[in-house]
């Protein structure tokens, strides 16, 4: 784990980082695993009151490794983390997959969480910083829900977090465009809690003070105000049954391959 994601604990806080800068911290299968075994460790951890979640280097998350979409080219669905040699349907962690518990673990831990962003958050890095309590972003931060570039959905458990978020035609004009917004933009819809000149430090700040606070009614606030939104086991299956649908599908390779290939697409109408 220690190769994708560091872990430090002091005065309660913990200090979670993700640390392959010289990828932009992308989301390869080794980072996939190291995010989940992070909440699964952090779950456990009493000591730990708020947690405070940033990437290293230029980048929070560019989203998925840009490998594995080459890999994608070249073999379909087995590019993708869960792709034709796993069913995504099938829910590994309770009401989510492998790869959506990279993302929903953080939402399950009894504890706050903040997400510091600078550079950007793309594609899945995006859905992995919604999984946090709160977002604080650098003013020149920029944000995609990125997915459809690549011929996609957003599959990470995205979609009943975003459903929470943001008013339902921002949220269509997002996913359906794939543009990048920035952290004003951010801001105005909902996405960013706050824009700061040094997020990490303004995170840790918040994060002491929370820790200062009782940890029971902490946890407490955390659980109630979780159980303000509608039931997302449907809307995190559905994640999974539509993506499956189009990883590997002739439409959704042409949309990989003309990236790569840096040409417009040529897609064949349904």
């Amino acid at each position: 784990m220690e190769q994708r994601v560091s872990i430090s604990v002091s005065e309660g806080v913990a200090d979670v980082r993700l640390v392959r800068a010289d990828k932009m911290n992308a989301l390869d299968m080794a980072m996939f695993e190291a995010l989940v075994a992070a909440t699964e460790r952090l779950r456990g951890e009493k000591g730990v009151r708020a947690v405070v979640l940033s990437g290293e280097g230029r980048a929070f998350c560019a989203g998925l490794d840009m490998g594995r979409f080459a890999a994608m080219k070249d073999s379909g669905g087995a590019g993708i983390p869960g792709g034709q040699e796993r069913d995504l349907t099938v829910r590994t962690h309770g009401m989510a997959n492998f790869a959506q518990q990279a993302v929903w673990g953080w939402r399950q831990l009894p504890m706050p969480v903040i997400a510091a962003i600078q550079g950007v958050a793309f594609g899945g890095g995006f859905q992995l910083a919604l999984g946090a309590d709160m977002r604080f972003l650098t003013p020149d931060a920029r944000m995609s829900i990125m997915e459809i570039k690549w011929g996609l959905v957003p599959d990470m458990a995205g979609t009943p977090i975003l459903a929470g978020l943001v008013r339902d035609d921002i949220l269509r004009e997002l996913t359906y465009t794939g543009r990048i917004f920035s952290a004003q933009e951010a801001l105005s819809y909902g996405l960013a809690t706050r824009i700061c000149g040094d997020p990490r430090a303004a995170a840790f700040e918040v994060a002491r003070e929370i820790a200062g606070k009782s940890p029971d009614a902490i946890r407490a606030a955390k659980r109630m105000i979780n159980k303000l939104y509608a039931d997302p086991a449907p809307a995190l299956l559905a994640e999974s049954v539509e993506q499956q649908k189009l990883i590997g599908s002739p439409n959704q390779a042409e949309a990989v391959s003309a990236n790569i290939d840096k040409r417009a697409p040529r897609f064949t109408d349904v």
